[in-house]
């Protein structure tokens, strides 16, 4: 075999080697694969290298081949490098993975020349590093210091498997114990270790790390946590109390503070167990807590106990700091107790008490400047642990020592502080002298009198105090003591009576000295009977009984003389001797005797007993109670009357005694009861209410009354008054014109009075009322030669002097033939006859009764089974109104004169109409001024003919210093009233005014007639306008200034009107070429405006209040002769169009005059502002205007040319209804004769 081998490695045999090989060479690798360790993202790289390969060359992983092309698509990162020329086929594995881990083999295939043949299994293993680790532990919950806590650190997800180290603050943790877990992939595993770890309050803050490490990374992956561990606080001590003794009224400020601790403690103050304050502040950098207290010390502070306690969340109780404070503090009230008055010669006895103070306070007496000895002390226990001192004095006192200041002071050694009370005292001592002030006793006084008694008293401390006594008694009457320079005194005022008659009077002085003096006097009075009594032996008194009186006068004196009275009668009875009685008087009787009638129940018997010597009495009275059956009295009514409606009351005047009287009322002989009817109502009189009394209740009323001594009846008369109420004999009336009306109308009434029947008119206007009569409750009006304007609505009045007055009314229908409306404004209809558009012909006619209509078309009537004509009737009152609708105008077909006759039972009427083309309008008739002010006039005409398009009116104006005209378009455009403003003061315009359509403009009024008018002067009281301020302030400046500015002014104007003229001209030119398109904008607008014309616009109705216009008579053939003339509106479709203003709704705003620009001879028109753009009227609310005026004006024919409002809105609405139908509208609105077909 070794001779083989070096033969084969010999250069000699080669050649022959190749030959052989040359024709059976095998595959043979020349490198196999070897296990290969790589880190995870390294580029892994198998060698394989075959000799002489023949067959495909393809790497296996774990059994799968990936495939012969070199860059082995499907795997990415996997490729096959090398030179394959020199049968290099390594295996590149980029960015190694897990995935990667596994086992490969190099392999190459069968050829025709070899076997295939299979490397050795390398195995490719890839190092992973452990991911992040972490910590199995709840550091949200702090620790508390002193527990042992396990801490599990897992590195997960690694190979191979990562070790674990545990670290505090920097310090290796020992003991650990790590076992392995299988990791969240195949071929990965965890790493958990586990140690113990007894928390210490300096760990608080500091870290806890875990180290992970495997062969795969450069460094170990580590992570950390801090640690925080609570542990208890330091005791808290207290800052600022220095001594135990504080003065009462201070205010400590004291400091708590505790150190350390986490958490930080808290804080809070105590008084006795009593919370005081619960705030703290926290200092971390220092870490300690603090809490201040500010605390007013008060006497029930003494012995308190301030304690201030800390806590956290550790601590297993409180720690606390205490201090006891004394307080030294004052009494707070010093007073003295007992009587500081005392009469001469007695002891004063008082005592000083001194409520709780700390130390106990001393107490010493004055009296004046001398000091006084204390009989005794006694201190006891007070308040807030503090002593009370009580001392007591005894105190002979002497006169002289009245009003000394005595004096208690209280010291208190430990404040220092004295506290005194002050009083004066008292000394007592009785009134020296007393004596009187009165008349003698001897003479007489008559009572009435009145007498002043005044005692007078000297000396004494106090002054005494007098008081009267009459007979041993108080008088408490005697008026207010008064006091004089030497003593008082204290009068008496007496109105003598019969009491005071040989009466002592007392008076007595005396004060706190209890020693009293007096003095006395006494009175002679002259007094009437002191009473009066009347008595009588019969207890029960009757009509027709004789009553006997016995009248005793008290005591007077002297003797009085008694008489009887009764009513105006004066009796004398019997008197007897007087006798003696009190007061030192003399009494008298005397009797009478009465027989009793009814009249005298009630009435009081009088006795009186005068005395001569002083002009007067007494007197008394009996009252009569005489029993008698009921009497009516001579002022009960027959008749009462009352207002339907109301409450009627019927009195009852009756007279009883026994007054409970029963009384039974009988209507219409049957009984009143309240049962039967809830309206009857009995007052305590017995008078019967009837309330809401009706007319059903008058008659006669019988009442019968009854007592105890008998019965009793009257009658009384009820008579119920009620307004009116009317109602026609006859609605309506109807009269032929001429004939007499006679309207009659029926009141039901009471009273019925004369005159009480009244007629108006309701209609519009004034009419003669005719004859007004009355026949009892009737009223009749009598209206002889009626004519139309008394047709109406007439009322009857009927007012008997009852509200309300009531009214009824009657109709009046006038019958006549028909009248038909004939002015210029119903003679002609304008349509265009192109065929496409409809057209209203109308006639409207009054007449009663009833109108019929019938149609003629130049003479032939019509027939209106022709679709193209329609026919409709409208009634409306006495208006009736007949519209004919031609569809499809034709002017060959339909451009005639139509006839309209109206008939009824009186006679007809007939009106020829024509149907004409649309033209420029009519000029206004009428023209006329309203009313002028000194800035301002107003103007008024009546439309003409709108030639079928919808027309807008314009005033002309100027003043003779004006070298132009100023024009001013109406607004609204349909008003034909209107107010020029911006006038001069008394200054004279000449006024005209035309009418404007799409189609051109109308002459002006009334045959091109003109309005002089001159404005009046301004009144002193108006105030200027801001206009009248500026023509003020020109006027002011100077002579050459007003020159320099007309100059320029003239020029500016020069300019602007050659600069419109040139404008216009270059229009004109343009017109052929350009004017067809237009504007877009004036293109809108026209369309807009002929859509919005309406079929009423087409017919021949006109605003009301207007006048015939007998120009407008004239027939189309003849005015179109006079339209040809005028080139004014030739350019209408295109080139003059924007002169005018489009209608915005019913709504624009008034614009301002403008002044006429001078043009070429031939232009017939004026140029104006060219404000065509939509926009300058969509702000105006069209709700601003006033209405537009009615369509038609239905007022009867001779009113018809009176300037009055329409009578009836109503059918000119009812007509506008059916005539605004709306045409349709398309480019082609313009008439014929503008777009050149024959007509």
């Amino acid at each position: 075999m070794d001779l083989l081998s070096a033969w084969i490695a010999s250069t000699s045999a080669l050649p022959f080697l190749c030959l052989i090989w040359g024709t059976h060479a095998q595959q043979a690798f020349r490198t196999e694969p070897r296990n290969l360790t790589v880190g995870m993202g390294a580029t892994a790289v198998l060698r394989c290298e075959v000799l002489r390969a023949s067959g495909t060359v393809q790497w296996v992983k774990d059994g799968l081949l990936l495939g012969p092309e070199r860059s082995l698509p499907g795997f990415e990162r996997y490729s096959m490098i090398g030179n394959p020329k020199r049968g290099q086929y390594h295996l590149q594995i980029a960015k190694a993975q897990l995935e990667d881990d596994a086992p490969y083999e190099c392999q190459a295939g069968r050829s025709e020349d070899s076997g295939a043949i299979i490397s050795s299994t390398a195995w490719v293993s890839v190092q992973i590093p452990p991911s992040k680790p972490y910590f199995e532990v709840d550091m949200a919950t702090p620790w508390v210091a002193g527990k042992k806590y396990t801490v599990t650190c897992v590195a997960p997800d690694a190979k191979p498997v990562a070790e674990i180290t545990l670290f505090k603050d920097g310090v290796e943790l020992t003991g650990a114990e790590s076992f392995t877990t299988s990791g969240s992939k195949d071929k990965l595993l965890n790493t958990r270790a586990e140690v113990t770890v007894t928390a210490l309050s300096s760990d608080n803050g500091r870290q806890l790390a875990c180290h992970a490490n495997n062969p795969a990374p450069f460094r170990p992956v580590e992570t950390t946590v801090t640690m925080s561990v609570y542990f208890p606080p330091q005791p808290p001590v207290i800052v600022g109390l220095e001594r135990e003794e504080v003065r009462a009224g201070r205010v400590l400020v004291l400091e708590c503070v505790s150190h350390g601790g986490n958490p930080l403690a808290t804080l809070h103050w105590t008084k006795n167990g009593e919370i005081l304050s619960m705030i703290w502040e926290e200092d971390i950098v220092a870490q300690k807590s603090s809490s201040a207290l500010r605390l007013k010390i008060t006497p029930e502070d003494n012995q308190a106990v301030l304690c201030c306690e800390c806590v956290n969340l550790v601590t297993r109780s409180p720690l606390s700091v205490s201090r006891k404070i004394t307080v030294l503090f004052e009494p707070a009230e010093v007073k003295l107790v007992g009587e500081l008055a005392a009469v001469e010669g007695e002891d004063l006895i008082l005592s000083c008490y001194a409520t709780s103070s700390n130390p106990p306070v001393q107490i010493r007496w004055w009296l004046g400047y001398k000091e006084l000895n204390a009989s005794a002390v006694t201190v006891e226990e007070g308040d807030n642990g503090g002593m009370t001192t009580m001392s007591n004095m005894t105190h002979r006192v002497s006169r002289e020592e009245d009003g000394l200041e005595l004096t208690c002071e209280a010291f208190n050694k430990g404040t220092h502080f004295s506290k005194t009370q002050v009083e004066k005292i008292s000394i007592y001592y009785p009134p020296q002298k007393i004596w009187l002030d009165a008349p003698p006793q001897d003479d007489p006084l008559p009572s009435g009198t009145m007498v002043r008694l005044i005692c007078f008293s000297t000396g004494g401390n106090p002054t005494g105090t007098l008081t009267w006594l009459k007979n041993g008694r108080v008088v408490p009457t005697a008026l207010k003591q008064t006091s004089f320079d030497r003593g008082v005194a204290r009068e008496l005022v007496l109105v003598l009576t019969a009491s005071d008659n040989l009466a002592t009077y007392h008076c007595d002085a005396k004060n706190e000295a209890k020693k009293t003096i007096s003095a006395h006097t006494k009175l002679t009075v002259h007094f009437p009977a002191v009473s009066v009594t009347i008595t009588t032996k019969q207890k029960e008194l009757r009509r027709g009984q004789t009553l006997t009186l016995e009248c005793e006068s008290g005591s007077s004196n002297p003797k009085a003389s008694i008489s009887w009275s009764l009513g105006m009668l004066r009796f004398q009875g019997a008197e007897q001797p007087p006798e003696t009685a009190q007061f030192g008087g003399v009494s008298v009787r005397s009797s009478l005797s009465l027989n009793l009638t009814s009249q005298h129940h009630n009435q009081r018997v009088i006795c009186q007993a005068f005395s001569p010597a002083l002009a007067e009495g007494a007197n008394t009275f009996f009252k009569l109670n005489v029993f008698y059956p009921p009497e009516f009295s001579p002022e009960q009514p027959s008749e009462v009357q009352v207002l339907e409606d109301e409450m009627a009351t019927i009195p009852l005047l009756v007279s009883a005694n026994p007054e409970e009287v029963s009384c039974i009322w009988l209507h219409r002989r049957e009984k009143v009861v309240k049962e039967g009817d809830l309206r009857y109502h009995w007052p305590d009189d017995n008078s019967l209410e009837i309330r809401n009394v009706t007319r059903k209740d008058a008659g006669v009323y019988t009442v019968k009354c009854t007592n105890d001594e008998g019965v009793d009846q009257t009658s009384i008369m009820l008579d119920v008054q009620y307004a009116p109420s009317v109602k026609a004999e006859k609605d309506p009336v109807v009269v032929e014109l001429g004939g007499t009306a006679d309207l009659i109308c029926v009141a039901d009434a009471n009273p019925v009075t004369d005159g009480m029947f009244s007629w108006s008119f309701l209609g519009e206007g004034e009419v003669e009322m005719g004859e007004v009569t009355q026949e009892d409750e009737s009223g009749l009006l009598t209206i002889h030669d009626v004519t139309r304007a008394h047709a109406g609505l007439y009322q009857c009045t009927a007012d008997n002097g009852i509200a309300p007055a009531a009214a009824v009314g009657v109709q009046l229908v006038v019958q006549f033939k028909p009248e038909l409306r004939k002015g210029a404004q119903w003679r002609k209809v304008a349509s265009r006859g192109d065929g496409t558009t409809t057209a209203e012909v109308v006639c409207q006619a009054e007449g009663i009764p009833r109108v019929d209509f019938s149609w003629e078309k130049n003479g032939v009537r019509m027939d209106f089974a022709n679709p193209r004509y329609e026919e409709r009737t409208v009634r409306e009152g006495s208006f009736h109104t007949s519209t004919v609708r031609v569809v499809n105008v034709s002017a060959a077909l339909d451009y005639a004169v139509f006839s309209c006759t109206a008939r009824n039972s009186l006679g007809e009427d007939k009106l020829d109409i024509q149907l004409v083309s649309t033209n420029h309008p009519d000029p206004p008739t009428s023209f006329r001024q309203v009313d002028a002010t000194h800035d301002s006039v107003t103007l008024e005409w009546i439309p003409g003919f709108n030639g079928g398009l919808r027309q807008r009116f314009r005033i002309r104006y100027r003043w003779d210093q004006l070298a132009s005209f100023l024009y001013m378009d109406v607004f609204p455009p349909r008003a034909t009233t209107f107010t020029v403003t911006g006038l001069q003061p008394t200054t004279t315009y000449n006024f005209s005014v035309n009418a404007l359509n799409a189609m051109g403009e109308s002459d002006y009024a009334d045959n091109n007639a003109v309005l002089t008018i001159t404005t009046k002067e301004r009144s002193a009281l108006e105030v200027p306008t801001d206009d009248d301020s500026d023509s003020q302030i020109t006027s002011g400046l100077p002579a050459y200034l007003t020159v320099v500015f007309t100059v320029v002014f003239g020029v500016v104007l020069l300019l602007n009107s050659l600069g419109c003229y040139l404008g216009v001209r270059w229009k004109k030119r343009r017109g052929p070429t350009g004017g067809r398109g237009g504007s877009v904008l004036d293109g809108k607008k026209n369309k807009e405006e002929r859509s919005s014309q309406s079929t009423a616009s087409n017919s021949n109705k006109y605003e009301s209040r207007e006048k015939i216009n007998a120009a407008a008579q004239r027939t189309l053939l003849i005015d179109s002769g006079s339209e040809t003339d005028s080139n004014v509106y030739e350019s209408y479709g295109a080139e003059r169009s924007h002169h005018y203003y489009y209608p915005a709704g019913d709504y624009m705003p008034p614009l301002r005059p403008h002044p006429e620009e001078i043009r070429r001879l031939d232009s017939q028109s004026h140029l104006y502002e060219d404000v065509r753009h939509s926009g300058l009227y969509q702000d105006i609310l069209a709700s601003s205007l006033t209405s537009r005026p009615p369509l038609f004006d239905h007022r009867l024919p001779h009113q018809w040319n009176e300037w009055r409002s329409p009578t009836h809105p109503q059918g000119a609405e009812r007509a506008r209804e059916f005539m605004d139908v709306q045409q349709p509208q398309r480019d082609s609105d313009l008439p014929f004769e503008l777009r050149g077909e024959l007509v």
